[in-house]
């Protein structure tokens, strides 16, 4: 589904996390059961031990992005969402290798890279996209968080 241009739950392609086998576009055809389990769904607070472990500090709103090593998509979400962050004071962007945090991963559904969490400043995630979000789409969602200015 998409929502505001980002993609909410698994449903763009990427590279699977959970490993056995090549990874691209991975998955089981087990969507319904990734989504209806998935604790990093938009509105649900991600512990804030587990943000502090995967190198989220406060700010008014976070761009966790989780990649793997050989994830062409990766390179531009981490740009994207770099350029996005530079731009708009108060956020920031923090990306984590999947397969170094796989119990973060599957603490948080991750089920395939790249995967962009926007959290707020409670550590709630406001949205959730699988692949490559849009410089405007994110613009957008951020606008929502951040302070009129």
């Amino acid at each position: 589904m998409v929502v505001n241009g980002l993609v909410s739950g698994d449903s763009a392609a990427g590279d699977s996390v959970s490993g056995g086998g090549s990874g691209s576009g991975g998955g089981s055809g087990s969507g319904a059961r990734e989504a209806s389990a998935d604790p990093s769904a938009a509105g649900e607070r991600i512990d804030p031990v587990l943000l502090g472990k995967l190198g989220v500090q406060p700010a008014q709103a976070t761009l966790l992005q989780f990649s793997s090593a050989f994830c062409a998509p990766c390179r531009a979400v981490r740009r994207v969402s770099g350029e996005v962050a530079d731009l708009l004071p108060g956020v920031r962007h923090v990306e984590v290798d999947a397969e170094s945090h796989l119990d973060a991963v599957r603490a948080l559904g991750i089920w395939r890279t790249p995967t962009l969490l926007v959290l707020d400043a409670e550590g709630r995630v406001a949205k959730r996209a699988t692949g490559v979000p849009g410089k405007a789409q994110l613009i957008a969602v951020l606008g929502d968080l951040l302070p009129a200015a």
